[in-house]
């Protein structure tokens, strides 16, 4: 089964930048789609960006021209970088990978998330 580890959250300024980076470990088929998901504080939880496997890119739409989100297949990693951050962007951003299993099944995994703090 694959697991995920986030990392790069932070305090940082508005205005500031952050890049968030998620690395997928152990064992499965195949890694399909990656997301960023992010939750803040008395909210549900949200869709931030999407990669499918062939690099194709979906964002929500506050934070469209503002996040990128990449991808590097041989190093299974996803990476969001994140510009122009603002105080509504403060949340604890989740890595998600929708996998084929070793046992071909499909499995959805969550990272535990890293917290991204932006002042005012």
């Amino acid at each position: 089964q694959v697991q995920l580890a986030e990392s790069g959250g932070g305090l940082v300024q508005a205005g500031g930048s952050l890049r968030l980076s998620c690395v997928a470990s152990g064992s499965a088929a195949s890694i399909n789609t990656m997301y960023w998901y992010r939750q803040a504080s008395g909210k549900q939880r949200e869709l931030v960006a999407g990669i499918g496997s062939g690099g194709d890119t979906s964002y929500a739409d506050s934070v469209q021209g503002r996040f990128t989100i990449s991808r590097d297949n041989a190093k299974n990693t996803v990476d969001l970088d994140m510009n122009n951050l603002k105080p509504d962007d403060t949340a604890v951003y989740y890595c998600k990978a929708g996998t084929i299993t070793t046992s071909y099944k499909y499995l959805e995994v969550w990272g535990q998330g890293t917290l991204v703090t932006v002042s005012s």
